[in-house]
């Protein structure tokens, strides 16, 4: 039997051939696509360019890191699910029997056995994946698959980052780059407490389809002069208890870095580039703390999708635009534009 998959060649370029459909060998489950979304990652570091080492190195496999679907055939082995269960894919296989990987953070395995769907492996812009038992998180029948797949990444990421920083109903939340990342924490952020979220971003379109779904309470343009006076004022000129930088820019970053509250929480999200800033001046004068989180853990995750359940929040929300497979193109056009809410390939 045959299917399609989706190749990232570089170049800004899209390739859909035809593969045979795998057989699910020990541990293994064969899953039938029904929802695979595309993240901010895919379109820096493959679509654009192939960075092609690390944990960003893409092996010209069949892309696609956040799987969500539907389980047609097990392997031997398997202890927990079984054919028709729906899941959701945790997107790295470690080696399984590192520190990082028992605690379930297989995103920061360093095995030569690690392997991130869509990047190293097969992902999910195809009409079948085969993954490893042990990195699939069950979907509760409350969820759709295309909640699914924003759980995979993009909700599941900034999950981990707000609770590394403790979000509660003690703070405000700075969030800057309203990407769909973003809208993530905001929606998370009001969820587990937050008073106030304020959005920053450089594009009105994102700012006022962050508000349109609820994710922020106040929106401020981030190249504006008096960018940071306006957080401040919103603040009554203190800034906010937690920032979260989604951008992935040094003047996001920065913004973050400013906006936050003396004795403060800082978290870094957004992948890519660098920032600069006076030291003393920032940060150890202000007594702020910064945190770096990267992914979350299969554990949080499953966490996050009780969570979701619980709060009846909807990540499908800030989805703008469904794309067929065959679609995959125009879906990485408008993704790469940087305009819109969230960009899913939905399978039939």
């Amino acid at each position: 039997m045959k299917m399609r998959g989706v190749l990232l060649p570089g170049g800004r370029k899209v390739e859909i051939k035809e593969y045979d459909v795998p057989e699910p060998g020990h541990g293994q489950v064969l899953i039938k696509m029904k929802a695979s979304s595309i993240c901010g990652s895919d379109i820096r570091a493959i679509y654009r360019e192939h960075l092609g080492h690390g944990p960003e190195g893409y092996q010209n496999v069949i892309s696609g890191h956040e799987p969500c679907g539907q389980i047609v055939e097990t392997g031997p082995g398997c202890k927990r699910f079984k054919v028709g269960d729906r899941v959701i894919l945790y997107h790295i296989s470690g080696c399984g029997v590192c520190n990082d990987c028992r605690e379930g953070y297989m995103i920061s395995c360093t095995s030569d056995h690690r392997a991130a769907y869509g990047w190293q492996r097969d992902g999910g812009h195809a009409d079948y994946l085969l993954a490893e038992e042990d990195t699939c998180v069950a979907l509760p029948d409350a969820l759709s698959y295309v909640d699914g797949a924003l759980v995979a990444c993009g909700f599941g990421t900034v999950y981990e980052a707000l609770n590394r920083v403790k979000v509660s109903g003690q703070d405000r939340v700075l969030i800057t780059g309203m990407g769909p990342v973003g809208m993530a924490a905001g929606l998370l952020a009001k969820k587990m407490g937050a008073t106030q979220v304020i959005g920053a971003d450089i594009a009105d379109s994102r700012l006022d389809f962050s508000r349109e779904v609820g994710a922020i309470d106040h929106a401020v343009r981030a190249d504006a002069p008096d960018a940071l006076a306006q957080i401040k004022m919103l603040t009554g000129g203190f800034g906010c208890e937690v920032s979260i930088d989604c951008s992935g820019s040094p003047q996001g970053r920065l913004l973050a870095l400013q906006g936050t509250r003396r004795w403060g929480r800082c978290v870094m999200v957004g992948e890519g580039s660098r920032v600069d800033f006076d030291v003393s001046q920032t940060i150890i004068h202000n007594q702020i703390t910064i945190y770096g989180s990267w992914v979350t853990s299969l554990g949080h995750m499953e966490d996050l999708v009780e969570k979701l359940v619980e709060w009846k929040l909807k990540p499908e929300v800030i989805v703008s635009h469904r794309f067929t497979l065959d679609q995959a193109g125009e879906a990485y056009k408008v993704a790469d534009a940087g305009l819109s809410g969230k960009v899913c390939i939905v399978m039939d």
